[in-house]
């Protein structure tokens, strides 16, 4: 994005390339962090059954908080592109901006690290096997010193991302993982002279590379020119208390939208848990296939917001109209791809995980092709809706689409997926069908409430 003072509206061509100039290196980022969890699992799995399991209730519980607070220091994107379009380089809003969110990212992480580490009990409540939530609260106590460097360098990803170099987000997360990746190799094992720490040594490697992320955006910031004249690490004690309510406004929405859609998919597992063993593990690979597609249309739902929220803060009806849409035609564009081939090839989606093709596979192969039939629907709908809250974002309204994703995710999703799971012969594929009516209802009521943005006061006329 370049800046200037009286941004003037992009046309169509030039708009969708300037959408998908952010958007290509954060989808990109997007993946490359899934890498980097896939790189954790390959690693503990080799431990055993048990560690592996402690890992993943300790993730499961780990990465939705963290997720959720990324959400609320992520509303920092809306209002700095606000702030650029309405009067760049606008430096002393946008560096307050960032120092409010980086203050919410700290006093956050804390709240966060205190919940985390009630795992272990929580986890025995929840009825899980005492020596699992032994060996959970052990890793768990490690990895809550992650917390607050990983939603810092959340921060500072929205911050290098709206100002015009997203490039760096997705340099720095490769950059972690390479050092997740030789942390994990050196600390579980015991290798290049470093002691073998099982399960704490793959703590230890996560919480080396959410500190070495954050060092390497600190770098960028201060390196880059455009970057550095924002000065947002100096005065980082200095309160602006009008603009950290503007962010816990914005962003508090936005993270209870992330617990309610993390929530209906983990509750979807445990839904498919009840119905069999072999549906339960055609389902999380069916689901890895659509979290991984997923990715794109979220990094093109981020740069919906930067790009609306920039011209929203321009008062340029038609930028954030062209803007807004543009980004809904690209994600949705991307998940006609992606549909298409959990239609037609299914089988060499799944190749990335299992042989489809063994004998000993054919259940399994037989339930998750299913899931992907429905899943093809299920991801049209998906990118629609993540690009659709994008937009929304950036004209800084998230209260109402909170709403929207509560009810929809939970009352015709969930609900019907109980429905059709449990009192129809459809088993998973029923409850696959109710995770897709829930995103229906959502992207159908946010297209709308985007559709009606002028009629609903969102954006000045």
């Amino acid at each position: 994005m370049r800046p200037i003072a009286h941004p003037e509206p992009l046309g169509w061509k030039a708009e969708c390339i300037e959408t998908l100039r952010i958007a290509g290196p954060l989808a990109l980022a997007n993946l490359l962090q899934m890498l980097t969890y896939a790189i954790d699992v390959v690693f503990i799995a080799r431990l055993g059954a048990a560690e592996l399991a402690a890992a993943s209730l300790s993730v499961s519980m780990f990465g939705l908080l963290v997720w959720a607070l990324q959400g609320l220091t992520g509303s920092v994107a809306p209002v700095a592109a606000a702030e650029l379009g309405a009067r760049a380089p606008a430096l002393r809003p946008i560096r307050r901006a960032v120092r409010m969110a980086m203050w919410l990212a700290v006093a956050g992480g804390v709240a966060v690290m205190i919940m985390c580490a009630q795992a272990e009990r929580f986890m025995l409540l929840t009825g899980q096997d005492a020596h699992i939530a032994a060996l959970a609260g052990d890793y768990m106590a490690v990895l809550i010193w992650a917390v607050v460097p990983m939603v810092m360098s959340g921060v500072m990803r929205n911050f290098v991302s709206t100002l015009g170099r997203p490039i760096f987000a997705t340099l720095i997360t490769a950059l972690g993982i390479f050092v997740n990746a030789l942390g994990n190799y050196a600390l579980i094992f015991g290798n290049l002279g470093a002691p073998a720490l099982g399960l704490e040594g793959a703590a230890i490697a996560t919480v080396i590379t959410s500190l070495a992320i954050l060092a390497a955006y600190v770098i960028a910031i201060r390196i880059d020119p455009r970057l550095h004249r924002y000065h947002v690490f100096g005065f980082f004690w200095r309160p602006d208390w009008k603009r950290l309510m503007e962010l816990v406004r914005i962003g508090t929405p936005i993270a209870l939208t992330i617990v309610a859609e993390a929530g209906v998919f983990g509750g979807a597992a445990f839904l498919m848990g009840l119905i069999g063993a072999q549906q339960l593990a055609a389902h999380a690979l069916a689901m890895q296939i659509a979290a991984m597609a997923f990715q794109v249309p979220q990094g093109v739902g981020q740069a919906t917001t930067i790009r609306v929220g920039y011209y929203a803060g321009a008062r340029e009806n038609t930028g954030v109209r062209r803007a807004g849409w543009a980004g809904i035609a690209m994600g949705t564009c991307f998940m006609v791809l992606t549909a298409s081939a959990m239609l037609l090839v299914p089988e060499y989606l799944l190749i990335i995980y299992i042989d489809p093709f063994s004998a000993e596979n054919a259940a399994l192969v037989g339930f998750a092709t299913s899931f992907l039939v429905v899943g093809a629907c299920f991801q049209l709908f998906d990118g629609l809706q993540v690009v659709a809250l994008g937009a929304l974002r950036g004209l800084k309204d998230t209260r109402v689409p909170m709403w929207i994703a509560l009810f929809s995710y939970w009352v015709p999703g969930y609900g019907l997926a109980i429905g059709l799971g449990f009192f129809t012969p459809l088993g998973g594929v029923g409850v696959w069908i109710g995770l897709a009516a829930g995103l229906v209802f959502a992207s159908g009521l946010l297209l709308r409430r985007w559709h009606q943005r002028e009629v609903l006061g969102l954006i000045s006329r």
